[in-house]
């Protein structure tokens, strides 16, 4: 599971970034990211872990979602499945991805025959093309 303040849960902020988010796909997967310019969602208080009374201001934590909709495949437990290993996946790229973004990660039907590799080079590979890890 991701941590909690990496989570996009609500349907707002999925339709925020499904509106002004910017896609790149590679057949498999669609990543659609947005840069938050506020900084926090109403609903989501963040500290800092590393200062000493937890109120420094900090920069908002990058929050991911993932959508796997029936056409991907009509068995709940494929589609379960893959949501876990691009959950995986997304916990070792966490560390990369640079601070203050929504994603929202589409699963498209050829997905069903990626691995936990697979997902983790693709995932990497698009969020190169929207700039989004450290160092880009």
């Amino acid at each position: 599971m991701l941590p909690k303040v990496n989570r996009l849960k609500h349907r707002q902020d999925f339709s925020a970034v499904y509106k002004s988010g910017t896609r790149r796909s590679d057949g498999t997967l669609t990543l659609i990211a947005k840069k938050r310019t506020n900084g926090f969602s109403q609903d989501v208080p963040w500290s800092s872990p590393n200062s000493p009374n937890g109120s420094s201001i900090c920069v908002a934590p990058t929050r991911i979602g993932i959508s796997v909709s029936q056409k991907v495949s009509k068995m709940a437990v494929v589609r379960n499945r893959i949501k876990r290993q691009i959950r995986a996946a997304w916990r070792s790229l966490l560390s990369q991805v640079s601070a203050g973004w929504d994603i929202v990660v589409v699963v498209q039907p050829p997905a069903r025959q990626c691995n936990y590799r697979q997902f983790l080079q693709k995932l990497e590979q698009l969020m190169a093309k929207v700039e989004g890890l450290n160092g880009d």
